[in-house]
């Protein structure tokens, strides 16, 4: 089959004249992907790439992994789409599932078609269930696109509403390479976490929304006690726990859902992303007794379709017969160790961050100054050279590695060396 790709230059152009100025895009040199196949990315020349982005957090099971792909196509040839007023048996297939594989009490799910739904829709039912109508939220966190999801987020960069709420406080993230209190972990006694006490004290909050691990904040990390003190200040005030796994869910991390690694479970949690490996997907799940307080109708027209959660059914079929979860957390401590191997001979590295297979390196200059520009070379290099990385953080200096989950230690090793490489050549 002759297929006859228009190139990069003119996806740009017709970016820039039909679609709205905030769809941005990576690199100076992009180029136009066509075609993927599970850990690759091939573009319009035919130039295969490793994806070590893996779609933002998405293609944890690899890219149209034949798998999924059969049982998806299978699904649309058979019955595409009625929305939730029609009974059909994905949905609660997939319900019944996601009750199977998150922690303990979580229960009962609504489904949605994104991670920004997701996170309103969950903060619309911690409201309901409290009559409270306050959020306390991250500053390095990121919600979602909506309205109130765009506020709930910490990053400038992606708060672009001009008129922003005032029911959201926000809170410095456990980031322990800058600690926002100027203190020195261990030592400090998280008085990050313990902050939020001060925050919640008389005053009419809902729920405190927070992922795990911040993503788009730079991969930020917290330490084991951080999620146990939150909790238990919580519990005092008799505000919610909204965990916000849209990024950190099914296997990334290594474990299946990375508040895991904390041992603390929400009150309700959020996921989308790899939920579906690339099929649009969102849903929040919670327990009996705060699902109790959502009764009035509600609905998605396209959340929980059955291609979607046929979608899902498929992906999570795949993360558990091919052991996923424990392949991030092994692959995740060889990639981790290689990277701080790497980072004694390269001052540029300042910090070495996550679990599993999410992954992040700080570039910096002298007394920590954000290497910005460093990593956007960084970044093309790696292009040129065949290898996808993502960069996020406040000030887009933490070079990023969230892969598909199916990748091996070859892959790993070449990642690792063609970064020495290129940081070697940046340095010069």
């Amino acid at each position: 089959m002759i297929i006859n790709y228009i190139g990069p230059d003119d996806i740009i152009r017709k970016k820039q004249e039909y679609l709205i100025p905030c769809v941005y895009h990576f690199y100076k040199k992009p180029m136009q992907i066509v075609r993927g196949k599970m850990q690759y990315l091939y573009d319009h020349t035919g130039k295969q790439y490793l994806d070590f982005y893996g779609g933002v957090s998405v293609m944890n099971a690899g890219h149209c992994n034949p798998e999924i792909i059969e049982k998806i196509c299978s699904q649309i040839g058979t019955l595409q789409h009625t929305t939730t007023i029609y009974l059909t048996q994905p949905i609660v297939d997939l319900a019944e599932k996601l009750f199977q594989i998150t922690p303990q009490t979580l229960k009962r799910s609504f489904f949605c078609a994104s991670g920004s739904e997701a996170n309103d829709g969950a903060t619309l039912l911690a409201q309901l269930y409290t009559k409270r109508h306050k959020f306390i939220a991250v500053q390095q966190g990121l919600h979602g696109r909506t309205r109130l999801t765009m506020n709930l987020t910490g990053i400038p960069m992606w708060r672009t509403d001009p008129y922003p709420l005032s029911d959201i406080v926000h809170i410095p993230a456990a980031y322990c390479y800058r600690c926002a209190f100027g203190l020195t972990y261990p030592r400090c006694d998280l008085t990050c976490a313990k902050h939020i006490g001060d925050i919640i004290k008389n005053d009419d909050f809902a729920a405190f929304i927070i992922e795990p691990i911040h993503g788009n904040g730079g991969i930020i990390t917290p330490p084991p006690e951080y999620f146990q003190i939150i909790r238990e200040i919580l519990d005092k005030h008799n505000v919610l726990l909204i965990t916000d796994e849209v990024q950190t869910g099914f296997g990334r991390t290594g474990e299946m859902f990375a508040i895991e690694h904390w041992g603390v479970i929400p009150d309700i949690m959020t996921m989308a992303k790899a939920l579906a490996n690339g099929t649009p997907i969102g849903a929040f799940i919670t327990n009996d007794r705060i699902a109790s307080a959502y009764t009035r109708p509600g609905a998605s027209t396209t959340g929980g379709n059955p291609v979607s959660a046929t979608a899902a059914l498929a992906t999570i079929d795949v993360v558990e017969k091919y052991q996923l979860v424990q392949r991030a957390k092994e692959l995740g401590d060889y990639f981790k160790d290689k990277l701080k191997t790497v980072q004694q001979s390269h001052n540029l590295i300042g910090d070495v961050r996550g679990k599993g297979l999410m992954l992040g390196i700080e570039l910096v200059k002298e007394d920590k100054v954000p290497a910005a520009e460093e990593t956007d070379y960084i970044l093309e290099e790696l292009k040129d050279r065949g290898i996808l990385a993502g960069k996020t953080g406040i000030s887009r200096n933490v070079l990023t590695f969230q892969p598909p989950l199916i990748i091996t230690r070859n892959n790993i090793d070449q990642v690792v060396e063609t970064l020495d490489e290129v940081l070697s050549h940046t340095q010069k």
